[in-house]
C-alpha cells in the first residue's frame, strides 16, 4: 500500500460511488463494509498522509507475523487527520 497515486485512485473513485449515491451515508458505510482495511488519506505538509481507519489490528496481526497475506483496501478523502478519525470512531 505505499503507492500514493493507487491510493489516490481509489479515493477518487469511492468519491464517485458516494456522490452519485441516493444515500451518501449508507454508501459510505457499504464502502467500509466491503473492505478488510480503509485508509483515510488527507493533504499534509509531506505530501499526503494516512490514517488507518478500518483494519488497524489485521495490519498489525500482518506485521507482526511478516505474513503476505492478501486483503482489500480501499482509500477515503478526508480533509484533514481529524476528520479521519472521527470517521474511525463513527464505525466502531
Amino acid at each position: 500500500m505505499d503507492n500514493f497515486d493507487e491510493l489516490r485512485d481509489l479515493a477518487a473513485d469511492v468519491r464517485a460511488f458516494i456522490e452519485s449515491s441516493r444515500d451518501p451515508a449508507a454508501a459510505l458505510r457499504d464502502v467500509v463494509a466491503a473492505y478488510d482495511v480503509v485508509l483515510g488519506i488527507y493533504p499534509s505538509n509531506d505530501g499526503m498522509g494516512l490514517h488507518v481507519v478500518k483494519g488497524s489490528s489485521l495490519l498489525d496481526r500482518l506485521a507482526t507475523l511478516q505474513s503476505n497475506a492478501l486483503y482489500t483496501h480501499t482509500a477515503v478523502a478526508v480533509q484533514n487527520r481529524e476528520q479521519a478519525v472521527q470517521l474511525q470512531t463513527l464505525i466502531a
